[in-house]
């Protein structure tokens, strides 16, 4: 697995290095995809069943630094998301899904999907579901809430449950959409009607879209997309990386950047079906969640065909807690397809 994500790192930093003159970003990158790298060597090495005594405290503190965000944290286009430590700027909400994982692990390792259970579980999720959604950051809330679902899943809730729970959330929708801010609501109807407001909220997504199509088949080269230099395109380094890369690579430079996201997920549901415990299926599945949703939900809004949310895309977008939290998140991955394989069967190669 350490090969296609070294070529989106790479691939991730060579965007961000050519989009401007000054390469302070660039190296940046780099050093959290180092910091990253190390943290999911380390982790791979070791078996996660011993780190169990580790996943009630890890929960703790990730609460507490989403306590002190609305603290210590500082405004940025309206959310408070960040935590400023002089030299890197912590993002706790990145940390919650890990420690999401991790919880939820633990939690349906030795326990079966009855009410009373699902209940708990979601009270796991709860406290940080709350906090980040206050910052306000929805497309991290519903990462979270998908990886909530996905070891729901992983534990065996059964068809039943499934369709009372689906029937549950479709009556919670217009709640929700009440509890939205403006701006997070005018998103969703930019996404269903984009021209109504082309220089306002749908803005976003037209942007993205052209940049996307001018890129065509072979794109216009690295370091001479139109969209991204004349600051047309907004969040170009983040969460419209993947129509960055539309524009200056083409359509060859999606596929490549598709086809390198794919070999990840084949070889983490390759684990799944191979893994021996039911905590190591529960780690991997809450991973695939995590990861999928973001790639999903990034590509699909750079597109047109999901709603803006501001969710990065894995190893690519900018931003230190993003990459470094998505690489411990596969380290869990390949920690369990080292230690929690069946003897006699030869681990997954390369992850």
């Amino acid at each position: 697995m350490i090969v296609p994500v070294l070529l989106l790192l790479s691939l991730g930093i060579t965007v961000i290095f050519t989009s401007t003159s000054n390469h302070s970003l660039a190296f940046q990158q780099t050093i959290f995809a180092v910091i990253g790298l190390i943290g999911y060597l380390g982790l791979r090495s070791l078996d996660l069943r011993a780190l169990k005594v580790l996943v009630k405290p890890f929960y703790i503190l990730v609460c507490i630094l989403l306590i002190v965000v609305f603290v210590l944290g500082y405004e940025t286009r309206g959310s408070v998301r960040w935590i400023p430590l002089g030299f890197f700027n912590l993002q706790p909400s990145e940390m919650a899904k890990l420690s999401l994982i991790m919880s939820l692990g633990v939690f349906w390792g030795d326990k079966k999907t009855t009410w009373r259970n699902i209940f708990l579980s979601f009270l796991i999720f709860l406290p940080f579901g709350i906090l980040v959604f206050k910052q306000p950051d929805l497309g991290t809330t519903l990462t979270l809430g998908c990886i909530w679902l996905f070891m729901l899943a992983a534990a065996n809730i059964g068809m039943v449950k499934s369709g009372i729970l689906g029937i549950l959330g479709i009556l919670v929708l217009p709640v929700m959409w009440f509890l939205l801010k403006d701006y997070q609501r005018l998103r969703f109807l930019s996404f269903l009607y984009p021209n109504h407001d082309p220089l306002g909220v749908g803005y976003n997504v037209i942007q993205s879209t052209i940049a996307v199509g001018s890129g065509e088949f072979w794109g216009r080269g690295l370091g001479r997309g139109t969209q991204s230099r004349l600051q047309f395109l907004p969040e170009f380094r983040t969460d419209f990386i993947f129509a960055f890369i539309g524009e200056e690579l083409g359509f060859i430079g999606t596929i490549i950047v598709l086809s390198l996201y794919s070999i990840i997920f084949y070889l983490l549901f390759a684990t799944l079906i191979r893994v021996e415990n039911r905590f190591g299926e529960l780690i991997v599945m809450g991973v695939i969640g995590m990861l999928f949703f973001q790639v999903v939900v990034n590509i699909g809004m750079n597109i047109g065909i999901m709603p803006i949310t501001g969710i990065t895309l894995p190893f690519l977008s900018y931003g230190g807690s993003s990459i470094i939290i998505s690489l411990l998140s596969l380290g869990l991955a390949a920690s369990v397809n080292r230690w929690g394989l069946r003897e006699k069967e030869i681990p997954v190669f390369g992850i």
